[in-house]
């Protein structure tokens, strides 16, 4: 199963990450990083850097996509081959995904429209722009596409995909061997738990 994942400038690098950790752990499992060239690709705050092994016309049909998120997504967005390449890939693929802001980078390619999604809070309103039903969920499956809320959620939508890929044991088994067992200090992780203060001072002007 090749799992092609999406870089360019300014990714958000847990979006691309926490699907790889997840997915490349499935059996038969070829993860690939693509881009519109292979090479280095620096992430949002231009510290950390991610290699793609191959270039978007290297890799034009794999089973499972998933498209990464960035603070400012409209480099991809804008891009005629990274428009181009999704809607090519996608009408053979088992999977398309996102994380985060992703989901703008597929609706901007036509391929959520009238469909159920997810995006990071700051977001929604944009989602739903493009004719998307944008809801709140962690985790959002309409058919093929998965897409889910912001950064760290791309790894619940990795273990949600690997349990409907592999099953329940082989994702549990995934779980145990990465550790994932969320016990966060704080429980503010959403708009609709954190302090009324904290999310006034985050959400974006209108």
């Amino acid at each position: 199963m090749q799992i092609a994942i999406l870089l360019y400038e300014g990714v958000t690098a847990l979006d691309a990450i926490g699907p790889y950790e997840t997915l490349s752990r499935l059996p038969d499992a070829r993860p690939v990083f693509v881009a519109d060239r292979p090479g280095l690709v620096r992430n949002e705050k231009g510290s950390l850097g991610l290699f793609a092994d191959a270039a978007l016309g290297d890799v034009p049909t794999p089973d499972l996509i998933v498209v990464p998120g960035a603070p400012d997504t409209s480099g991809p967005r804008e891009s005629a081959a990274v428009r181009d390449w999704l809607r090519a890939a996608d009408a053979t693929s088992t999977w398309t995904t996102s994380v985060c802001t992703g989901s703008l980078i597929l609706a901007e390619a036509g391929l959520l429209t009238g469909r159920r999604a997810t995006t990071h809070w700051h977001e929604l309103d944009v989602l739903a722009s493009y004719g998307v039903q944008a809801t709140g969920d962690r985790v959002v499956t309409d058919g093929k596409y998965v897409t889910a809320a912001g950064v760290s959620s791309g790894i619940d939508m990795g273990l949600t995909l690997a349990g409907r890929i592999g099953g329940d044991r082989v994702a549990q088994s995934i779980q145990l061997l990465i550790e994932y067992d969320p016990q966060p200090p704080y429980d503010a992780g959403s708009p609709q738990k954190a302090p009324a203060d904290i999310v006034a001072e985050l959400r974006p002007a209108a």
